[in-house]
């Protein structure tokens, strides 16, 4: 069963958070905490959106979602963050099932494009991605500024007052 989450989900959001960084191979990255993620999900201006997948009503695993707007389409779109499903619960449907309902999401909403990023090495995934039809963008390298870099570049807005 697919649900969309309500904030008595949010420690087991984080829970998995913690989860699939550390199969990321990155524990010491995944810093957010039950606050920020409340405050995200559902304060007033909610920045993203989530949904649960449900396994005799356990949750086993989860999608972390968020719009995003195409300038060539002038559509939005749904930009998945993260999906996971818990180790005893793959092989279930569940991660199919996520990504079925953030499909039909984008079908009822208009939206052109579901899009999302995988670690190269990931080749379960990978190949379970590309068994739906989702096709890697090849020519796309993500870039990212963080630290002191992200800092950086905030100041020389400010002294050339952007």
């Amino acid at each position: 069963m697919i649900r969309e989450a309500t904030p008595d989900d949010v420690p087991v959001i984080l829970a998995m958070i913690g989860e699939l960084a550390a199969y990321e191979r990155a524990p010491e990255a995944a810093q957010a905490t039950e606050p920020q993620l409340e405050e995200a999900l559902f304060g007033p201006q909610p920045a993203a959106f989530a949904l649960i997948a449900e396994a005799d009503d356990t949750p086993v695993g989860f999608a972390l979602w968020f719009r995003n707007f195409s300038t060539w389409t002038g559509t939005h779109g749904v930009y998945l963050e993260d999906l996971y499903v818990r180790p005893e619960a793959r092989g279930g449907g569940h991660g199919k099932a996520l990504l079925a309902a953030l499909a039909e999401i984008c079908v009822a909403r208009g939206y052109e494009r579901f899009e999302w990023s995988v670690l190269d090495w990931n080749e379960p995934s990978i190949g379970f991605y590309r068994a739906i039809g989702a096709q890697p963008m090849d020519e796309w390298t993500v870039f990212r500024l963080t630290g002191k870099a992200l800092h950086n570049l905030a100041v020389t807005s400010r002294v050339n007052g952007a």
